[in-house]
């Protein structure tokens, strides 16, 4: 039994246990595309997510989905706009996938059964603009609910094909076998009948899809589950991780308070991308002149934007003035934003929306080539939990939708294209962890549930929106002492945190913060959504590399720069895919 570089969370054995070809980790685009393509070619495919089937990131995407669709728009000028967004970090090779694959994997999610709005007399997709975006090529749907129709329809397309499902499950840790190749997944499932408590998926390929991590700090956007389970496990599993300094900020997030904790409501960029206008307190437009694209400009340039008026002006926050939409566009366009305005007291329709910068999206995580190949041999990775290189320092708008679709049918094809006799044979379960880990994480001392708020909030005041080298080394040597406390608890009295799931998301928190803070430290420029005040502009000389990040046999954090940003991510050895890899080394 292997089970990786790091000490596996601690847990009972598995009391149960399920056989597959393949398993999927979450169900949000990524992972219902994948699981739906694979079940399609007819491999037994099991879907494991940690909530409800729908409950993932994906039904909380706004705006939409970003492809060249519109008349006049091509992928080239795509890829030219995600280039520049990625501030110089972008795989080019991974962007033109995604631009070049993008339209038609579009329209295959359309035949799916998504349905997108359209225009009543043509029938052709209507398509709004957004930050970054020279085009309008953004196709939405419920005006400003994509992310709820899109899950909505792969849904039900899971279900229609009867894929087998297990729902409220933490995934734990990953399988290998004695080869080291990855054979499954444990996990806990909570209140599932006959699949209660610890048990194992047993499959020769493992995707993980499992989304963000924006549970590190106190105010995000994402949901409750967003805490970075997907590059916990890949850490403990050996894997490669790439970028993870690199968290995108929404500019546009509803302001509820200095001390407003948990997911916020998001205030879509389509708002902007439909005319509304960001204004400070006196009603001036200070994106104007700042970037050739004011309101429109990438996200990172607006969310500093934001911050520094906030800082001229001593304010807490900025608005989002869209009162010249008038009453029926905030309906049609968006009634999402429309009613969580006015849960909160605020109206749209007759005055300007306090908004200010909140935790969005990842940007890095595990490490992949271009068909979501991990460092792990058949483990594969897709949507937010992955680093393909295409976002770069900064995602561009709605790219993330379009990712997560576009690298979960390539990573469905290669699955589909290994012969049974490539495939590694299922693990056996590994033993609970017993040994205290090194410096990387808590590993086998679990952290109380109540060092949750602790970590946000040392992430939020020392890696948040403006980090510094003061900063940084603060919070690193906070989260050290989170560990530390929880290793000395194990040594002294040979006990840890009840083994439960809010202390293994706690433990997982703990992990991928110390390796965003690790990176954030070395990474000594200003480059996207990375903010340093005491680097303020970035170093091509030095930075325009990667930061590759893994835990060593002794559990210490590793960095290592790759050469240089425009070469693809480290391939493992695949050999059913020799003729397709050397093709493209000549492409």
């Amino acid at each position: 039994m292997n089970t990786g570089v790091g000490i596996p969370l601690p847990a009972a054995a598995p009391g149960w246990s399920v056989e597959a070809d393949v398993v999927v980790v979450g169900s949000g685009v990524a992972g219902l595309t994948a699981a739906l393509r694979c079940a399609t070619a007819g491999l037994r495919t099991v879907v494991v997510t940690k909530a409800r089937l729908d409950d993932g990131s994906t039904r909380w995407a706004q705006g939409g989905i970003a492809a060249a669709l519109g008349a006049g728009d091509t992928p080239e000028q795509h890829c030219e706009d995600t280039l520049v967004a990625g501030a110089g970090l972008c795989d080019t090779a991974a962007v033109r996938t995604l631009v070049g694959e993008g339209p038609d994997a579009v329209r295959r999610l359309i035949e799916t059964g998504a349905r997108f709005d359209r225009d009543t007399a043509s029938g052709r997709l209507l398509l709004t603009r957004e930050g970054g975006h020279h085009r309008r090529r953004i196709a939405h749907a419920g005006g400003d609910a994509t992310g709820a129709e899109i899950s909505r329809a792969l849904v039900e397309a899971v279900r229609r094909a009867g894929i087998e499902t297990v729902e409220n499950a933490l995934v734990l840790d990953l399988l290998k076998d004695a080869a080291g190749r990855a054979a499954g997944v444990t996990l806990h499932v909570m209140g599932e009948g006959r699949r209660d408590g610890v048990g194992a998926v047993r499959a020769r390929s493992v995707v993980l899809a499992t989304g963000g991590m924006g549970q590190v700090y106190s105010a995000t956007t994402n949901p409750a589950v967003s805490t970075g389970d997907g590059v916990a496990l890949a850490l403990r599993a050996g894997a490669e991780v790439a970028d993870l300094e690199f968290v995108q900020f929404h500019p546009t997030v509803l302001f509820l308070g200095g001390d407003a904790e948990g997911q916020q409501p998001l205030v879509s960029e389509a708002v902007r991308g439909e005319g509304g206008h960001l204004v400070d307190a006196a009603g001036v437009r200070f994106m104007v002149g700042r970037h050739e694209l004011a309101e429109l400009a990438p996200r990172d340039i607006v969310a500093k934007g934001i911050m520094r008026r906030m800082r001229e002006r001593d304010a807490e926050h900025m608005l989002l003035d869209a009162r010249h939409f008038g009453a029926e566009k905030w309906r049609q366009r968006f009634p999402t934003i429309l009613a969580a305005c006015r849960a909160h007291g605020i109206d749209p329709v007759t005055e300007p929306v306090p908004v200010a910068p909140a935790a969005h999206y990842a940007s890095g995580g595990v490490r992949t080539d271009l068909y979501g190949r991990t460092t792990v041999p058949g483990l594969y990775a897709c949507g937010e939990v992955a680093c393909t290189g295409v976002h770069g320092a900064n995602r561009l708008a709605s790219n993330s939708l379009l990712e997560g679709l576009v690298f979960a049918e390539r990573i469905a094809a290669e699955i589909v294209s290994r012969t049974p006799e490539q495939a590694p044979a299922p693990a056996q379960a590994p033993a609970p962890a017993q040994a205290p880990a090194a410096a990387a994480g808590p590993g086998g001392a679990l952290l109380a549930p109540e060092a949750r708020t602790a970590i946000q909030r040392t992430m939020t005041s020392g890696a948040g929106v403006l980090r510094s080298a003061d900063s940084l080394a603060a919070a690193a040597a906070e989260l050290t002492g989170l560990a530390a406390a929880a290793t000395d608890r194990l040594l002294r009295d040979g006990r840890t945190a009840d083994p439960c799931v809010e202390s293994w998301e706690t433990t997982n928190l703990l992990l991928v913060s110390r390796v965003l803070v690790a990176a954030a430290r070395a990474r000594e420029e200003t480059r996207g959504c990375h903010w340093r005040e005491d680097r303020p502009r970035p170093d091509d000389a030095r930075w325009s590399r990667h930061l590759v990040a893994r835990l060593t046999p002794e559990g210490e954090i590793a960095l290592d720069p790759s050469a240089t940003a425009d070469l693809p991510p480290t391939r493992p050895p695949h050999p059913s895919a020799d003729a397709r890899e050397e093709t493209r080394e000549h492409a």
